[in-house]
């Protein structure tokens, strides 16, 4: 009789976080489309960054006004804000690290240690979040990583300079920066509306980057704009409250896991819109990235890892 009062709950969280792992993977899917609007722009990348957090911002406010949720501005705590605010500065500087280790080191082995980050989440989930490490993860781990390796090109991995061994460095540092974000997102998106969080976030990334803004070559032609109003907008925007919306009700290292789609969904926007080859290892790679991320959509919530809401509620505790 406990089991069939239970089952109403166990199905209502297990269809939450199916729709939870689904934004997640159509977030991460749309950000392939990255590199082909940053081929639109000629202007200094950290600036490119800041125009997308501007844009970005201008959706997240958006949000709140078409959603009568701008109150929930005048209610936020300071030491919300400031975290909030704090976030924003680590976006920054994962996306300036990644950006950084593009122009130092081979594109490979940027990509490969930038992607040890949804491992990282995983690692780190039991010491910086409120859940235990869960096991299953192990296998589409392993299936994820090697298909980016196979992605990024094995030939390519080699590291020969001090200038390449530094942008190693910043790739891997960013990968740390990205657990961090994922981490304190799933944290602080308690108890505030998803765009309250991305209002924060941005305006503090726009901040930090506002120098870099004023002193280097930002856009000029409509190309440009156009091409930074799509990065703001679709891929950083939009898909944020997708994937901020998914983190509500999913593992923090699960929904971390699915961001390999991004890789995999590159590789095809470029090939469609950009005229790029798709080779038999990029194929390979892109099963093995795929497979991973259906064994994980298939994983059903544990109370004994995840605890749901609903079923607590269920069983009266």
């Amino acid at each position: 009789m406990a089991a069939q009062r239970a089952h109403p709950a166990v199905a209502v969280e297990r269809s939450a976080s199916a729709s939870g792992l689904a934004r997640v993977a159509l977030a991460a899917t749309t950000w392939g489309t990255i590199p082909v609007f940053v081929r639109m722009v000629h202007a200094h990348p950290v600036v490119i960054v800041f125009w997308r957090v501007m844009f970005a911002s201008l959706v997240a406010f958006a949000n709140l006004a078409l959603t009568r949720r701008l109150g929930s501005l005048k209610t936020l705590s300071r030491r919300r804000f400031a975290a909030l605010l704090a976030m924003g500065c680590l976006l920054a500087l994962n996306w300036a690290l990644y950006l950084g280790s593009l122009k130092l080191t081979t594109v490979a082995v940027a990509v490969l240690l930038a992607y040890l980050g949804p491992v990282l989440v995983a690692v780190l989930t039991p010491v910086l979040g409120s859940e235990g490490f869960d096991r299953r993860l192990l296998v589409p781990m392993g299936f994820a990583l090697a298909g980016v390796v196979a992605i990024v090109g094995p030939r390519d991995l080699g590291i020969r300079s001090h200038r390449e061994w530094l942008g190693a460095a910043m790739a891997l540092a960013s990968a740390f920066t990205y657990a961090g974000l994922v981490l304190n997102a799933k944290r602080l998106l308690r108890g505030i509306p998803t765009g309250v969080y991305m209002l924060g976030e941005y305006v503090g990334a726009a901040a930090v980057l506002l120098p870099a803004a004023l002193l280097l070559k930002g856009p000029s032609t409509l190309s440009d704009w156009v091409g930074v109003a799509a990065l703001g907008v679709v891929d950083t925007g939009l898909t944020g409250m997708l994937f901020l919306s998914g983190l509500r009700s999913v593992r923090a290292d699960h929904a971390a896991m699915l961001t390999y789609a991004e890789p995999v969904s590159a590789v095809l926007f470029s090939a469609a819109l950009l005229g790029e080859t798709i080779t038999a290892w990029t194929a390979l790679g892109g099963a093995l990235v795929v497979a991973s991320g259906i064994m994980v959509a298939r994983m059903q919530p544990q109370p004994a890892f995840e605890a749901p809401e609903a079923i607590q509620k269920q069983e009266g505790r």
